[in-house]
């Protein structure tokens, strides 16, 4: 009966198999589906950029977006250094893994983990197109688009319980588009102090995994979860606005905060020199804090006095206490030509005690070099009091985002007037007719000042700050903003001309405390320039 059976079986096999086959052609050659339409064929040029987006996926974005730059060189850099990049970048991916594999493998009782084969293959990720946005802030933001279609071989050999197995990492694809913001922009190498990443979209993960050799990928189910596990993961962390921070400076030390004020009193100058022919001086004094942006304060001409009495107050922003110091030149006003110096001096601000006024009497030096046989003549003394009063460590910022807040008008600002703050950072696309050497004038409530003179440049940076103190809102002022060129040759053919200007309505700066903003110039083709605005109360 056995081997009957076993006959009949096969046999019944063999009847079935045919038979499917041959049911199944016929199905297939006689019965076509009645849903399949003919392709409809039409030129490209009549398709849609949606239709033609899914028929080309594989088009770089610079193609198909005008926002976005291409990168060849960016690729050509990183084919070229890859093989350095692989090692470097496993090499400090490793140091940083390490640590932390060591301390949690004692939670789940594992021996050992270590890396057998770490490498990124040699694929190098591609760009495919990169976007760049323009603030008005200190930072910079990039989008690039990146695909990584790897090679990689990574291979972890884990020991536990007398035993080890392996699991590798091999054929991964990587396509996202981040966000890379690079702020605050900082006069420090690298420039920048923090890297802010985050992902504008989903992120495509595609990869193989095998475990002692056999590919985990293949089970079926386990390929779409792990897929759409590892999606869903990335995007609860760092899908925008949510950012991952990776600390590059300190910006405290990068980009120096305030930290105190210094209050200089000139009192009076005795002895000076005689610089005019017959026989006076009409000196004052010019003060600047070192490796400071900001330009110099004066004091009033004192005419023909060699004994001058000031008795004039000036403050100034600390930033360093232990590298700054207070630059105080003498000059002699000449009405016409170029004014001559008489003396110079300079404090550090090290020497003072804070808190603790301190009057000085300084002698007038030719220059700062002590050697110097000139510096043996007297030219006079100058009679200075100074009090620097460093900041409570609550009134520092903690963090760029709170050095970004206004501060707090100084404590002789009038009750229920403040002071504005008027920061000039740049112009762009400036130019006059017969000379471009641009300046800022500032013109409010009849009161002028000026920044320095940019020499032939349609682009300038002056990055300077001014300051009017005012015993009430300016709600209902305007301030003017005017770039004027000025020639740099002697001659009465078009000395000074005007580049643009701009009314700068003062009541939303009383109102929001700070705008920052790109004005367009009247009179100008193509001419803006940045203004920052600041209302400091004492409250």
């Amino acid at each position: 009966m056995g081997v009957i059976s076993t006959i009949l079986g096969f046999c019944g096999f063999t009847v079935g198999i045919s038979a499917g086959l041959v049911i199944g052609y016929f199905l297939f050659i006689y019965f076509q589906p009645t849903d399949v339409k003919n392709p409809e064929i039409r030129p490209l040029v009549e398709r849609d950029t949606e239709s033609l987006q899914q028929m080309l996926p594989e088009i770089p974005l610079w193609v198909k977006n005008p926002d976005y730059d291409r990168v060849d060189w960016l690729n050509k850099f990183l084919e070229y250094m890859w093989p350095y990049l692989d090692k470097a970048i496993c090499k400090t991916a490793k140091n940083i893994a390490m640590p932390i594999i060591a301390e949690q493998i004692p939670k789940y009782k594992i021996d050992s983990v270590e890396f057998e084969t770490l490498t990124l293959g040699t694929l190098p990720p591609t760009f495919q197109g990169m976007k760049v946005y323009v603030t008005d802030e200190k930072e910079l933001i990039m989008e690039p688009c990146l695909k990584w279609a790897g090679n990689p071989n990574v291979t972890v050999a884990v020991k536990a319980f007398g035993l080890k197995a392996t699991v590798q990492v091999v054929d991964l694809q990587v396509f996202a588009s981040p966000r890379i913001t690079l702020k605050p922009l900082v006069p420090t190498f690298p420039c920048f102090a923090n890297i802010y990443v985050s992902l504008m979209e989903k992120p495509h993960v595609d990869f193989g995994l095998k475990l002692i050799g056999a590919d985990l990928m293949s089970i079926p189910g386990l390929y779409r979860f792990v897929q759409e596990l590892i999606k869903n993961q990335v995007a609860n962390m760092y899908l925008w606005p949510k950012t991952l921070e990776v600390p590059i400076l300190d910006p405290s030390k990068a980009y120096r905060r305030p930290v105190g004020i210094l209050h200089v009193k000139v009192m009076k100058a005795m002895n000076l020199r005689k610089k005019d022919l017959l026989g006076g001086s009409d000196p004052y004094v010019k003060l600047k804090l070192s490796e400071d942006k900001l330009p110099s304060k004066k004091t009033t001409v004192k005419h023909k006095n060699l004994n001058p009495e000031w008795n004039e107050e000036f403050n100034f922003t600390v930033k360093d206490p232990q590298s700054q110091a207070l630059e105080l030149n003498v000059y002699d006003w000449e009405q016409v030509g170029k004014h001559d110096k008489m003396g110079i001096n300079v404090v550090p601000l090290k020497e003072l005690t804070p808190e603790e006024p301190k009057v000085m009497t300084l002698d007038l030096l030719k220059t700062m070099d002590l050697s110097d046989v000139q510096n043996e003549k007297a030219r006079g003394q100058l009679v200075v009091e100074l009090l620097y009063k460093p900041f409570k460590e609550d009134d520092l910022p903690t963090s760029f985002e709170e050095s970004q807040t206004v501060q707090k008008a100084p404590e002789n600002t009038p009750a229920g007037g403040g002071l504005l703050v008027v920061i000039v950072h740049e112009a762009q696309d400036v130019e006059g007719k017969h000379h471009t050497n641009p300046y800022v004038r500032l013109i409010f409530r009849g009161e002028e000042r000026k920044t320095k003179h940019v020499k032939k440049n349609r682009d300038p940076r002056w990055e300077e700050e001014f300051q009017f103190m005012l015993e009430e809102p300016p709600i209902n002022d305007r301030l003017h903003v005017e770039v004027c060129s000025s020639s740099s040759r002697i001659g009465l053919l078009h000395p000074k001309e005007s580049l643009g200007y701009v009314d700068i309505n003062l009541s939303d700066v009383v109102s929001n405390k700070r705008i920052n903003e790109k004005y367009h110039l009247i009179d100008s083709k193509n001419g803006r320039i940045q203004i920052e605005l600041q209302w400091r109360t004492a409250k």
